[in-house]
């Protein structure tokens, strides 16, 4: 898999996570006062499309490894969708309402599906996408004996 030629899932989720991270620090610059909320939902939209525009880029990669991508993604997506969860309380907790909980909330969405997105990619684009016949794997005799 290293060989083929991969869409930049890494670069482009690092700007979007760059993009969640920017609004966030906006909104948190502003409360507990009236918060415009145009920059940070122009943030988020195209921190959304570029997980989006990620997704889609991926799908279309022929013979790429889903199954160790899937595998990894969703124990990922546990961890993160725990922390997004553990945010989501502190902002309810912290008295947070109305656009301001709204945008935020979806910016942890977004970042608890990225973050694992490219986790997984990260470790899928490095297997091999075809199995190994039987006795020609890593514990096998025969590997052992090259």
């Amino acid at each position: 898999m290293t060989g083929r030629k991969l869409p930049p899932v890494t670069q482009v989720g690092m700007l979007s996570l760059a993009l969640i991270v920017a609004g966030g620090i906006y909104l948190a610059a502003h409360i507990p006062q009236h918060v415009p909320l145009a920059p940070a939902v122009a943030l988020l939209a195209a921190s959304a499309l570029l997980l989006a525009g990620n997704l889609i880029a991926l799908g279309m990669v022929d013979g790429f490894p889903w199954g160790t991508f899937l595998n990894v993604a969703k124990w990922a997506f546990l961890a993160y969708a725990i922390i997004a969860g553990l945010i989501e309380y502190a902002f309810l907790r912290n008295h947070l309402r109305g656009g301001a909980l709204v945008v935020l909330t979806l910016s942890l969405v977004v970042f608890a599906v990225h973050v694992p997105v490219l986790i997984g990619f990260t470790v899928a684009r490095f297997a091999d996408s075809t199995p190994a016949a039987p006795g020609h794997g890593p514990g096998s005799q025969e590997h052992r004996h090259a």
